[in-house]
């Protein structure tokens, strides 16, 4: 459990957590798989989520997940991503948070994973939570708690929390 000094901190930037779904790259279920691979050349990100036509999130789609298509035992194929489609190589099984965040959960998550799809109840994709946005969170907290002197006396009833004196 996070301490709830350390909580209020990381809460404090939790504004810029979210990567709002239209500044992410992404592809559709139905695209086949030559402009998927050419969408993931592109961005060079590691891995895009997979959206219906209607936004609704349905998973992930990596560059081996393309690659894999393409192998053959001697040979590699590309002629296949044209007759293959998104839908049927995408990761399905994907954690993924809702907006407002758990935070706990989500650093949990982000141990694993450069990113987090943020998904609402109803299935539409709102963003994602990078590994980055949350380090620059706990970054400004490692380095501005002791300025919070509010903090720091709830702190010191918490027996989850050390400090200094």
């Amino acid at each position: 459990m996070i301490s709830q000094p350390m909580l209020t901190m990381l809460a404090k930037n939790q504004d810029h957590f979210l990567i709002p779904a239209e500044k992410v790259a992404n592809v559709q279920v139905d695209n086949k798989l030559n402009h998927a691979f050419l969408v993931l050349t592109k961005v060079r990100y590691s891995k895009i989520p997979v959206l219906d036509a209607d936004s609704k999130f349905i998973g992930l789609l990596s560059m081996p997940m393309i690659t894999d298509t393409m192998l053959g035992l001697d040979d590699i194929d590309v002629s296949q991503l044209s007759q293959h489609y998104v839908g049927e190589v995408c990761e399905r099984d994907v954690a993924t948070v809702e907006n407002p965040y758990d935070i706990e959960l989500i650093l949990h998550l982000l141990v694993d994973d450069p990113f987090l799809p943020v998904v609402s109840r109803e299935g539409d994709f709102t963003g994602i939570v990078t590994r980055r946005e949350m380090m620059k969170s706990f970054n400004y907290v490692v380095h501005n708690f002791e300025r919070e002197p509010q903090l720091i006396k709830q702190g010191e009833v918490n027996e989850n929390l050390t400090l200094k004196k």
